[in-house]
């Protein structure tokens, strides 16, 4: 079992690292005369740059963990860890809680330089960080504390039904998983998002007419509009739709406001409106609870082998043990399940562009998403096979083309 854990972790690996190779010299390739004329010379060498830069930090980062955990399995450290935390108790939701704890911080240490280079460095380099250290730490503080107490709080709840459910625990687990999504999906944007950002309701103007107007014209209920200061960790421009029914929000960035006129923010906001007008946030949350379901109907059988635990180096067998070395055969194989919720996803995206090309202009609609594309120096020429199995969004090329 450990020899496969080794493999599989390599094999990802490998499959990850091909496709990460391919799509940066798919970027270096002569541009598409469609977007030859979007970027100066001068910007496209520093997109160009900003590729590479990108490229090297995440090629680096990925062979250090992956060794890093091909060491750690090789050695038996989560057995070793195991063990140690055996010695302050005896409960099986504190074990685990405490393992994975520990786990959770040693990665996210060892990732630390990474974190601080591409923030610091190559994000300031280029013009695109506003993060400062202050700032910087209090996300890691926030975050710790956050993942604590709902990380901590699933899964003594997980453990609570796998230790008194019996054969049941794959459904029961699923159904109270789905829940905490639902609740997440629905409030997540007003209950954690403010933690880490200011959300104000939009101010009056000629954009709100605009969009009162539209929504009017559509019949969509505005629900919550806010804008969100996105400007105090990065320049990047985006917005996002959440929620469902009378929980449905809309977030713009003030730095999508501050760079895109009044029509183009419009025609973003159609498609965000297109969205949950043709049900994609609703279906995309079920296809989720399906993907969920069939990891934990397929967790369910795996948990009653004890040579997940020894896999790791443990002599007794470990609810938390089995958990991670689960989690780390079954990650090569839900590439297989991204290549078709993103496929979805992209399929998606192209009909909520139609829906603001019908509803609202197609002109706009291009030359906002040229913008948010070219101010952040966007790889405009990913690699086909990158697109397939990674991209939630269709490249810029092909959305253009769809609205022509």
């Amino acid at each position: 079992m450990l020899t496969l854990l080794v493999l599989l972790v390599l094999l990802n690996y490998l499959v990850e690292t091909t496709i990460k190779v391919l799509n940066f010299k798919e970027s270096k390739k002569p541009l598409h005369p469609t977007l030859a004329n979007l970027y100066s010379e001068s910007e496209y060498q520093r997109s160009l740059e900003y590729s590479q830069a990108n490229f090297t930090t995440s090629l680096a980062n990925s062979t250090y963990s992956v060794l890093i955990l091909v060491i750690a399995l090789l050695t038996g450290v989560f057995g070793a860890i195991d063990r140690w935390v055996r010695e302050f108790t005896s409960s099986e939701i504190l074990l685990a809680i405490i393992f994975f704890a520990v786990i959770f911080l040693i990665s996210d240490l060892l990732d630390l330089p990474f974190d601080l280079y591409g923030t610091f460095v190559i994000e300031a380099k280029f013009g695109f960080n506003k993060t400062t250290p202050k700032t910087f730490l209090l996300d890691k503080i926030k975050g710790y504390l956050l993942g604590g107490v709902l990380g901590g709080g699933l899964l003594t709840l997980i453990i609570f039904i796998y230790q008194n459910s019996g054969g049941a625990f794959w459904i029961l687990g699923w159904l109270l998983l789905s829940l905490f999504s639902l609740v997440m999906f629905m409030f997540g944007t007003t209950l954690i998002l403010p933690l880490f950002n200011k959300l104000k309701p939009l101010e009056d103007g000629e954009l709100k007419d605009e969009i009162l107007k539209y929504c009017q014209q559509e019949g969509y209920s505005i629900g919550r509009l806010f804008v969100m200061d996105a400007s105090k960790r990065s320049s990047k421009a985006n917005a996002f739709f959440a929620g469902l029914g009378k929980s449905k929000t809309i977030v713009l960035f003030d730095t999508l406001i501050e760079k895109l006129s009044t029509r183009e923010i419009m025609a973003v906001l159609a498609h965000e409106i297109g969205h949950y007008k043709k049900k994609h946030t609703l279906v995309g949350f079920i296809i989720s609870a399906i993907q969920s379901l069939i990891i934990f109907a397929v967790l369910g059988w795996a948990l009653q082998f004890p040579e997940l635990s020894q896999a790791l180096g443990s002599e007794k067998q470990g609810f938390h043990l089995a958990i991670l070395a689960f989690f780390i055969i079954f990650s090569p194989l839900s590439m297989i399940l991204d290549l078709f919720t993103n496929s979805y996803s992209r399929r998606n995206e192209y009909a909520a562009d139609q829906f603001a090309k019908v509803t609202y202009d197609a002109e706009p609609l291009k030359t906002g998403l040229i913008r948010i594309a070219t101010d952040s120096l966007a790889n405009l020429s990913p690699h086909p096979l990158a697109v397939k199995i990674y991209a939630t969004h269709p490249p810029l090329l092909e959305r253009l083309k769809a609205l022509d």
